[in-house]
């Protein structure tokens, strides 16, 4: 699940500059002479950008960068497939000539069991390694493998969705939320967007123009092109998942002139990411709360919108509630798996 910036390409590479193409059927993809068994690609998949590195066994990272977001669901059709297609070549052609991977680690949201036998040999096609090379996983899973060791806490994630997940110690990853923007995903990006323009289109039903004293509104109608509902309604149905979530920056902006819409908002958001937290928690123990939590980490670009995420989310916690703000680079936690991977 990633996060809420504009999808555009933004490879850094170190120390090599980008060199294209370099897929395995490009005229320079390279050859097994000079694969480096110890490279390792990663891939954080999420609705609004895919984040992928490269790195060495030894942890030197060798390249970086962000691609169109993708998920697992978007492999159940023609036109989802090629949109795959497209973001992971576009990352095989930055790769830098010469370091191709020997071993693929990608965590994708909206990932089932199912998908392995398309997105498997699609990456392993794609970068040119073994299929035994691959392995994929949720995206909230790879955010618990970066977080904590198994057993050891839970993740509380809020992309463009929104989920609580904990790895136990016997390496089964339990869940809570995570159903999508039409069931719930409550507290993530997709969400707020969505209750802003709520919070917009009802306010004008009873007063027409109120926009116009709206923080609020003016910051939403400046995304999507205009104050009439024509132009809501064509950014909005013609917008995916994750380009509807990057509304929330237009909340954000709101919340940071104090428009009380957007700071009630992100109020709520924390609230209900607080309730994901809990309702994974009291299954995972079952005496009656109060009871010491397992420390719970927050992931995710929500939390960087604004103050009043965390806060309200704290303040719905127990007050000994153990919770840490983490900058999650899930692709690189990912590269390193897969580095690890290409040495076996």
């Amino acid at each position: 699940m990633t996060a809420l910036i504009s999808s555009a390409h933004t490879a850094i590479t170190a120390p090599n500059p980008p060199n294209a193409p370099n897929a395995p059927n490009a005229p320079n993809a390279p050859t097994p002479a000079n694969r480096s068994a110890a490279l390792g690609l990663g891939l954080d998949a999420g609705g609004t950008q895919t984040r992928y590195a490269l790195t060495r066994a030894d942890g030197q990272l060798q390249a970086e960068g962000a691609v169109a977001g993708l998920s697992g669901l978007q492999l159940a059709t023609a036109d989802g497939l090629a949109q795959v297609q497209s973001a992971l070549a576009e990352i095989a052609r930055a790769l830098p000539t010469g370091q191709a991977p020997s071993a693929v680690v990608a965590g994708v949201t909206g990932f089932a069991a199912e998908h392995q036998a398309l997105l498997h040999p699609l990456l392993a096609d794609t970068f040119g390694v073994p299929l035994p090379a691959v392995q994929s996983m949720t995206d909230i899973e790879l955010a618990c493998h970066s977080a904590f060791a198994p057993g050891q806490g839970c993740v509380v994630y809020a992309g463009t969705g929104s989920i609580a997940a904990h790895i136990d110690a016997a390496g089964t990853m339990h869940r809570a939320g995570g159903r999508g923007a039409v069931i719930d995903d409550a507290g993530g990006g997709h969400w707020i967007a969505r209750q802003a323009l709520l919070h917009i289109w009802r306010a004008e039903d009873e007063a027409p123009g109120a926009w116009q004293r709206s923080t609020l509104a003016q910051e939403v109608f400046k995304v999507v092109g205009g104050s009439d509902w024509a132009d809501t309604r064509a950014w909005v149905y013609g917008a995916s998942r994750g380009e509807l979530g990057t509304l929330a920056l237009a909340v954000a902006a709101a919340a940071a002139a104090e428009d009380s819409d957007a700071l009630l908002i992100f109020q709520n958001a924390g609230r209900e990411l607080a309730r994901l937290a809990l309702a994974l928690q009291r299954r995972l123990r079952p005496l009656p709360l109060p009871l010491p939590l397992l420390p719970i980490a927050l992931a995710g670009r929500v939390f960087e919108l604004h103050a009043s995420v965390e806060l309200s989310l704290r303040a719905a916690l127990p007050a000994d509630a153990e919770v840490q703000r983490l900058t999650l680079n899930s692709h690189h936690t990912a590269a390193r798996l897969a580095a690890a991977k290409g040495l076996t």
